[in-house]
């Protein structure tokens, strides 16, 4: 889970700004509350207290369900059971699909079993950071392998009773898409999500105008902006290793953890940021791609339909994966 520094998440730092052209005709309701250990924000036109407390129900739904920090949910009910077979709730069963399947995309770069080593890092404590045991660190990694998480209709179960999962790297995406389609089935219009940075529209602004978002500028103070994007019913997602780290005799220690190696990735990278219709799919493939580092990423979201990306290398250059992002580099 990402730490909290402000009102929105360290994870990617994006926000919106407000438009600046033309009087806005209506003010949104606005839902503000801690989950996944972020601040979740849903700010919605034309919506009345019961669709925002109908949000907030959803967000405390998915938590109970998917965190693995939470002892009841039944992630945690997946990782105690030491391979047994565990039924879930049909949105568990979803959501490790959708992960096992970024997992085959990524040839294993995304992988919802890294729990297994992450579980050995504490990038919270920044007074007294500590490594893992190397040799620890490596039996983990060995327990480290999403085939071989199993699901049949809505039973999962991990076929090696060591490993361990951990849906941090697509649970806010995934929830973001449900908000979304929530609110969409209540006619609502015009909203703006923002789990912990990741940022999803519903259409655009009461206004007409498209909703801008920010993105950090990598290790620079918070809210310092790098670029800005201007998105309508889209979503942006971003990953860096700027977001959760701690500094060691010299070196950065990130949160974004290689599954072949339980340490951070080291691929060239500052940051990845995913524009793509789905918070899920975005949440994902910023991961990916900043395992992958910047060509085999680039090559990646090419293959994709309707997604693009930028990407950040760590000598602070940006590049694209097409000239058609509405991007403004400030």
């Amino acid at each position: 889970m990402k730490k909290i520094f402000s009102l929105f998440s360290a994870a990617a730092l994006m926000f919106s700004f407000t438009a600046c052209s033309g009087p806005v005709k209506s003010e949104p309701q606005t839902m503000t509350g801690m989950y996944f250990d972020t601040v979740v924000t849903v700010e919605a036109w034309g919506a009345d207290q019961d669709v925002m407390d109908h949000c907030r129900e959803l967000c405390e739904y998915y938590e109970q369900l998917l965190s693995a920090h939470i002892e009841t949910s039944e992630v945690s009910a997946i990782n105690r059971a030491k391979g047994q077979p565990v039924t879930v709730s049909e949105d568990t069963a979803e959501v490790i699909e959708l992960g096992c399947r970024f997992g085959e995309l990524s040839g294993g770069k995304f992988d919802i079993t890294i729990a297994a080593a992450s579980s050995l890092w504490d990038f919270h404590d920044s007074e007294s950071p500590r490594l893992p045991d190397a040799q620890t660190l490596q039996e983990a990694v060995s327990h480290i392998d999403y085939r071989c998480v199993q699901v049949d209709g809505c039973t999962v179960t991990l076929t090696d009773p060591a490993a361990r999962l951990d849906l941090g790297g697509i649970a806010k995406g995934y929830i973001a898409d449900r908000i979304k389609e929530y609110l969409e089935s209540e006619g609502i219009g015009h909203a703006l999500i923002n789990l912990g940075g990741n940022m999803l529209a519903v259409g655009g602004k009461y206004d007409g105008s498209d909703f801008r978002i920010g993105i950090q500028k990598p290790f620079a103070e918070s809210g310092t902006i790098l670029a800005s994007l201007q998105i309508s019913g889209q979503s942006v997602v971003s990953s860096g290793n700027y977001e959760r780290y701690f500094e060691q005799d010299g070196m950065i220690y990130h949160h974004i953890l290689d599954p072949a190696t339980g340490y951070p990735a080291d691929t060239g990278l500052y940051q990845v940021t995913v524009i793509s219709d789905s918070s899920a799919q975005g949440d994902a493939l910023s991961t990916t791609c900043f395992l992958l580092g910047l060509d085999k990423g680039m090559e990646l979201i090419q293959s994709l339909d309707g997604v693009e990306a930028i990407f950040v290398t760590t000598d602070m250059k940006i590049h694209t994966t097409s000239d058609n992002i509405p991007l403004e580099i400030l």
